[in-house]
């Protein structure tokens, strides 16, 4: 049902078996164990851009929270306008909540195939999902890309004396699997291999989220789901690796150990690398402030302050003067009137305009022609 997920994590399983048995030699319990390890590591690399996108999608939701709180109030009573206000938010700012979840549901086949696929290398037990081999059948069963001899080489594959595919709870039927491989493993040696594992696996755990909670914003952290969810990341999760540790194969807290590791190490490695990028930000801000900066010693100039009317249309003072002193003369070289007055068409210094259109005072000129007189 699942084979689209069973086989090619056989694959990658059964090509880091091949790369590490030549060195270890494929019967060797290290062999197995790294290559565990590092199907973990081929999956979190594959998965390593998919969790860049989940780091800034959180980033970017921490950001946006003011602006969903402002719309949580303001349509409390309204769920639709709030649902299709917070969609358009969303979009606006490029937000993609899918992208927060893709990595961890991403592991969660691949775990699930990884269970299957080692557990498939002892199908001698009874309970749900086993196929009640005998011990001599399952050594001679392929399992998916892994022949009968493979199968063989796995069961007697040990790790300081314990089979990687046993486990705490392992039934006594079960573990008579491994008697023409090594010997029936005690329940005293498959303990002494898996509570450190699932005491290291549960302390990363805890761990790494405690880094991932210290990297949230005070107003992210005060959200209750985002409080709930810390909480479960914190000390839930890790205890759910001790409680569930005795019924997983030593192989599956071999999965859960590295890929805590390649966890902790990665985000150590997108953060650094995000603080340096916002780093980078802030300084290209503080350079563009400074080269706007007026320069020292230098007016500062209003580009804002409106003109007045007289630098709308700027007129010459040497210009302005001579036309006053041709009106003057005008106004004394006219022939006198019979009653003494002086003849013009208008009246002294009236009906004239300078240059530009403005009209000139009409009282100017007037003081000078009394003098002349």
């Amino acid at each position: 049902m699942l084979d689209f997920i069973y086989y090619p994590v056989s694959w990658i399983l059964w090509f880091w078996h091949r790369v590490f048995g030549f060195a270890f030699g494929a019967d060797n319990g290290l062999t197995w164990a790294l290559a565990v390890v590092f199907l973990v590591f081929t999956l979190r690399l594959v998965l390593y851009k998919p969790f860049v996108k989940q780091v800034r999608t959180t980033k970017q939701m921490q950001e946006l929270q003011p602006q969903i709180k402002e719309l949580q109030k303001k349509y409390k009573n309204d769920r639709q306008k709030m649902a299709t206000e917070m969609q358009k938010l969303q979009k606006d700012h490029g937000f993609n909540p899918l992208m927060g979840c893709l990595p961890i549901l991403a592991q969660v086949p691949v775990f699930l195939g990884l269970f299957h696929v080692l557990r498939s290398f002892n199908r001698t037990g009874t309970g749900i999902g086993q196929l009640s081999m005998s011990a001599y059948a399952n050594a001679h069963t392929p399992n998916y890309v892994f022949s009968a001899d493979d199968v063989q080489s796995f069961l007697k594959a040990r790790i300081f004396g314990a089979p990687i595919s046993a486990y705490i709870t392992s039934p006594p039927s079960q573990l008579q699997a491994f008697l023409d491989y090594g010997g029936v493993p005690t329940k005293l040696s498959i303990a002494l291999v898996s509570i450190p594992l699932m005491v290291i696996a549960g302390l990363a755990t805890h761990f790494n989220a405690r880094a991932s909670v210290a990297r949230q914003s005070p107003e992210a952290a005060a959200n209750p789901q985002s409080a709930m969810m810390n909480k479960l990341a914190l000390w839930v999760f890790p205890l759910g690796v001790l409680v569930g540790g005795p019924f997983l194969p030593i192989a599956i807290l071999l999965y859960w150990v590295a890929n805590n590791i390649w966890t902790y190490g990665q985000q150590h490695l997108v953060f650094g690398r995000m603080a340096k990028e916002e780093e980078v930000k802030k300084q290209q801000k503080l350079e563009q402030r400074a080269q706007n900066a007026p320069k020292p010693g230098a007016k500062p100039v209003n580009v804002k302050k409106k003109q007045s009317p007289s630098d709308a249309t700027p007129v010459d003072a040497d210009s302005d003067a001579d036309s006053d002193a041709d009106s003057v003369a005008d106004a004394v070289d006219a022939p006198p009137s019979t009653n003494g007055t002086a003849k013009s068409p208008t009246k002294a210094g009236q009906g004239q305009r300078r240059s530009g259109g403005q009209k000139r005072p009409g009282n100017r000129g007037r003081p000078n022609q009394k003098r002349r007189r």
